[in-house]
């Protein structure tokens, strides 16, 4: 099983970045699939997830800024980040998750924002 992240870089504070992952889960659909970050020095957050039923939640950190969505005729997730803050630099994983037993991750995407 794959998941591959894409998108990352960086931005200036206000800024917009938009990731991807695309993974090899199939079926995709049967998979509640999420966006985690770990920031240097801290341990690995959620950020937001996004149910088989196309609900997503997110961190207070992130509310009205950042925007989950999937594309499940692509098996990919996307998460638009808006008005970027330099607290929001971290490494971005994805998550892909069924049943809780069959749990995989892709290997990141580093987020840079510069003040």
């Amino acid at each position: 099983v794959q998941l591959q992240a894409s998108g990352g870089g960086l931005v200036q504070a206000g800024g917009s970045l938009r990731l991807s992952c695309t993974t090899s889960v199939i079926p995709f659909d049967l998979y509640d699939m999420a966006w985690y970050r770990r920031a240097p020095g801290k341990q690995r957050d959620l950020v937001a997830p996004i149910t088989t039923g196309n609900s997503p939640n997110y961190a207070d950190s992130v509310k009205g800024r950042f925007t989950i969505s999937r594309d499940n005729a692509k098996n990919t997730v996307y998460l638009q980040m808006n008005s970027l803050k330099p607290e929001d630099t971290a490494v971005y994983y994805c998550n892909a998750n069924f049943q809780r037993a069959h749990d995989y991750w892709g290997q990141g995407t580093l987020v840079t924002v510069s003040s």
